[in-house]
């Protein structure tokens, strides 16, 4: 079956019968319930939340004015939400200590099965781009070929497909000479090489959600299962043949997601989000996982979906209303794995399945353009929510994407009114979580407070010191403890930037600001002091409002617990320079600092990748000079968002 849409360029068919396909047995029924698993999750983060709230009253009363019931109301909330944080990480400890007693079925057969193919099945390894540097992603997509070349077979069960959406001339006209490259390089490159295609629509309509598809509408008959790529996503051979074998085994399971740990860039920023997400994910990971059994979510790439139920099940309905919560969801992923859900299907977590990576924007400014684009997108699924059939779980993963976001304005909300509160009363009260109360009650609060905002790191920390294998992953006990102290430093310096960023979109979005969505900026970008100062000039205002308000109200403790927020906020242009530069990221690695296992126990993929980064020639077809674009590729040259 061919696309409707031109241009569209397959490599050669290699010879040789097509593969057996299973028959497959259908959506599974209702699964053993989990309900003890997540009132294990729920009680204590209420119980928790609820001792906060008490002390808080033993210690200051209850307000007899406006201004303290609401800084009440609004710290309890936000306890709330710390104290469900603080439970995850102790949930994932505890469970994690549980070892193969608490691991589906799935995950155990994950371990052991075999990366030898099978012939039962064909699969599409789809890689969505739009306006990206085609350099990139053909390297990419060498490497990921020859990985799974290196596992052997004769190359047909895996095709790695890319479906762009570059309307630029320009740019497409590069995507299709690289594809060439490409193609002529796997054939050089002899058996076993999965075969490699090629589509560009004429139109992108419904963004990446439209294009996969359009692609399981013209190409799914001719597969299985689907492996979802992003383009800075990276896969071993390995990984998508146990995921192919996985999904032969489990007829009932629709969709398998793994974990893309960041990796691959070298800004000091990006060095320190890489090391924090290797450090603290894994605990939340495993609770997740154990919590939620068969009613996984659906995270976008670096997952492997049946094509026959994503496209019976999964289509996006356009929602009620203009954007920015209406018309066409945008983060449509965890809407796909809530619709599969619905039809029965089982949506699976592999947390520790390995072989799996992304990319992740390379400094402050391109991340908070990011999170921008996602908080809209979030926001929208408030409009999901009540959508008839979605179980309790899919509500649950959709709530929670809603509230990441909405604790952001009720932080910048309690900040503003507990200081303004202090002033009044000389006092910090609930702004200082009781540490200046004098009593008892006031100082069980500080204590409790401190430990629940504590926990998730000092448990992470503590899983990996456990483990000399998991020390000697992050470089050593020296390495570790140094990486995560600075890196909690400037994660203090970060937290009122981001905060006060977020806040303003979720007020903006809510008051009907629409943003495009254009392709992001993937390469070690280092951020212009211009830049900086021009989109970070409300963060610099805010900062120095600040100051004066606690200057001005001569009150010293409040001035010394206040002064790192305004300092970070008054600071933020400088951050995003500093942090983005790739000079410093190579000299802290050079250092020994924010290692993870990617850094000491790199994958081949990743060193192929890296190389072909540094050098331009690793994935260069032999014989063949380099080609080169006379610049980067520049997104917003693009004239469709995606």
């Amino acid at each position: 079956m061919s696309s409707p849409d031109l241009p569209q360029v397959d490599a050669p068919v290699e010879t040789g019968e097509a593969p057996a396909r299973p028959s497959g047995t259908g959506p599974a029924a209702r699964a053993p319930s989990f309900g003890l698993r997540r009132l294990a999750l729920v009680l204590p983060t209420l119980a928790t939340a609820g001792a906060i709230l008490g002390l808080a009253l033993a210690a200051y009363g209850l307000p007899e004015t406006w201004l303290g019931r609401i800084v009440l109301g609004l710290f309890t909330l936000l306890m709330a939400w710390q104290s469900f944080t603080a439970w995850q990480y102790l949930y994932g400890l505890i469970a994690t200590g549980m070892g193969d007693r608490v691991l589906s079925p799935l995950e155990r057969r994950a371990a052991i099965v075999s990366s030898r193919p099978t012939g039962l099945s064909r699969t599409a390894a789809v890689v969505a781009i739009h306006a990206e540097d085609p350099i990139a992603v053909f390297s990419a997509i060498r490497v990921m070929a020859r990985s799974l070349q290196r596992e052997g077979g004769h190359g047909s069960d895996i095709d790695i497909f890319v479906l762009s959406d570059t309307r630029e001339g320009a740019i497409s006209a590069v995507e299709e000479h690289e594809f060439a490259r490409a193609v002529a390089w796997a054939e050089r490159e002899g058996s076993g090489m999965p075969r490699i295609r090629y589509r560009r629509r004429a139109q992108n309509t419904g963004r990446k959600a439209g294009n996969i598809a359009e692609f399981c509408r013209s190409y799914g008959d001719e597969y299985d299962f689907m492996i979802v790529l992003d383009a800075d996503s990276l896969m071993t051979g390995a990984a998508m043949r146990k995921l192919a074998r996985l999904m032969e085994e489990n007829p009932r399971v629709g969709l398998i997601q793994t974990v893309s740990y960041a990796a691959g860039r070298d800004t000091l920023f990006a060095r320190i989000q890489q090391f924090a997400v290797r450090l603290y994910a894994p605990l939340s990971l495993r609770c997740l996982e154990t919590w939620q059994g068969p009613d996984g979510s659906y995270w976008g790439h670096n997952a492997i979906l049946r094509i026959a139920a994503f496209s019976q099940n999964a289509a996006l309905p356009v929602l009620s209303g203009k954007p920015p919560l209406g018309g066409e969801i945008l983060c449509h992923d965890i809407v796909e794995g809530a619709f599969l859900r619905r039809a029965g299907w089982e949506v699976r977590l592999l947390p520790e399945m390995g072989g799996t990576w992304e990319e992740m924007p390379t400094n402050l400014i391109d991340l908070l353009g990011r999170e921008r684009r996602w908080c809209q997108g979030n926001l929208q699924h408030i409009r999901v929510l009540p959508m008839k059939g979605l179980l309790g779980a899919s509500r649950w993963h959709l709530g929670v994407g809603i509230l990441g976001y909405g604790v952001y304005p009720l932080w910048i909300a309690f900040l503003a009114l507990g200081t303004w509160q202090a002033v009044s009363l000389g006092e910090l009260g609930l702004l200082g979580y009781g540490v200046d109360g004098g009593t008892p009650a006031a100082w069980g609060l500080a204590a409790l407070v401190v430990a629940v905002m504590a926990l998730p790191k000092l448990l992470s920390l503590g899983y990996v010191l456990a483990s000399s294998e998991r020390r000697a992953a992050f470089g050593g006990v020296g390495s570790l403890l140094v990486s995560a102290a600075i890196e909690q430093a400037i994660w203090v310096m970060l937290w009122p930037v981001m905060a006060l960023f977020s806040a303003g979109a979720v007020v903006s979005t809510l008051f009907g600001r629409v943003v495009r969505w254009d392709a992001q900026s993937r390469d070690d970008r280092s951020v212009p002091w211009g830049e900086a100062f021009r989109l970070q000039s409300d963060a610099v205002a805010a900062g120095a409002a600040l100051a004066v308000l606690v200057a001005v109200a001569g009150v010293p403790l409040l001035a010394a617990w206040m002064a790192p927020v305004a300092f970070a906020l008054l600071t933020s242009p400088a951050q995003s320079v500093l942090t983005s530069s790739t000079r410093l990221g190579l000299s802290s690695k050079a250092r020994g600092l924010f290692l993870t296992e990617d850094d000491t126990r790199q994958a081949p993929e990743l060193a192929e990748l890296h190389q072909s980064r540094v050098t331009g020639t690793a994935s260069t077809p032999a014989g063949e000079p380099v080609t080169w674009l006379p610049g980067p590729i520049d997104p917003s040259r693009a004239s469709t968002p995606r």
